[in-house]
């Protein structure tokens, strides 16, 4: 891909080819306050960019407060359907929403893996169709958090129900764990799905992305969550995607690098990003 131009904290200019983009990381949390230069360093030596996503207001806005430190490095903002019971304000995500810097809006959704759906759809529903319409302001695509209950594929089924109603939405199902037949839902309404660590050491996602096409698959870390090997077990970190990218390419039999271009202008197009 091309080459970016940027200044560091201490004003040096540096170059670095883009080889591969974290489109999920998560540098706004508690994890990253200890060392995030070194992690942000490790990304630019191994040419990785990444988008940092927002799980409520204070989150969505470091988010932003990273981005904009690094021509590398983007945003979302947005409300975890489970992190926070509060309820979502558009105006108060509105102006975060329209930096540039802010490719995506979420991680939004819903989650029934550890309360039964009974207890929580009203709240997160409305709570996702106020992120929707937040998306459809600032013309910007969602970043969608679905965790189905146990054995189901409950979270999934009632996103995509929703989803259906905004044709002018895309969305990318981030973490994807769905069924081909999810999958496959998902493509027809115009949606795209991104994979992570767990790939790395699970055939678990095989089927699913063999049977995806390549322009519907994107990559990401989760990051500090769900490391890929051979450093599962320990913080993930954005730079770490390379592997992600390598497992995909092995798992649907195709070459290494002509995968890694075509994620890249996967991600490019999705979050109308240019890198």
């Amino acid at each position: 891909m091309g080459w970016l131009f940027y200044f560091t904290k201490i004003d040096i200019v540096l170059f670095m080819e883009i080889k591969y983009i974290d489109i999920h990381s998560h540098f706004n949390l508690k994890q990253f306050e200890g060392d995030l230069d070194e992690s942000i360093k490790k990304m630019h030596e191994r040419g990785v960019a990444t988008i940092c996503v927002g799980t409520d207001l204070e989150t969505s806005k470091r988010a932003v407060e990273i981005a904009e430190k690094y021509d590398f490095i983007w945003a979302t903002v947005g409300m975890h359907p489970t992190d926070t019971k509060d309820t979502f304000k558009v105006e108060d995500f509105e102006e975060l929403a329209r930096n540039p810097k802010v490719v995506a809006i979420g991680e939004c959704g819903l989650d029934y893996f550890r309360t039964p759906k009974i207890d929580v759809y009203d709240h997160q529903r409305e709570n996702f169709l106020a992120q929707i319409r937040l998306a459809q302001m600032v013309h910007k695509p969602l970043m969608i958090h679905a965790r189905p209950s146990k054995g189901s594929m409950d979270a999934y089924e009632d996103a995509l129900g929703i989803l259906q109603d905004f044709d002018e939405i895309r969305a990318n199902f981030h973490f994807f764990v769905g069924s081909t037949s999810i999958a496959q839902r998902a493509l027809d309404q115009g949606h795209t799905m991104s994979f992570d660590g767990p790939i790395t050491f699970t055939d678990e996602y095989n089927e699913v992305l063999r049977a995806l096409p390549l322009e519907s698959i994107m990559a990401e870390t989760d990051s500090p969550y769900a490391a890929p090997e051979p450093h599962r077990g320990g913080r993930a970190e954005p730079w770490m995607v390379e592997f992600v990218y390598r497992k995909i390419a092995e798992i649907r039999g195709e070459d290494e690098e002509e995968v890694r271009i075509a994620l890249n202008e996967n991600a490019s197009k999705f979050f109308n990003i240019l890198f």
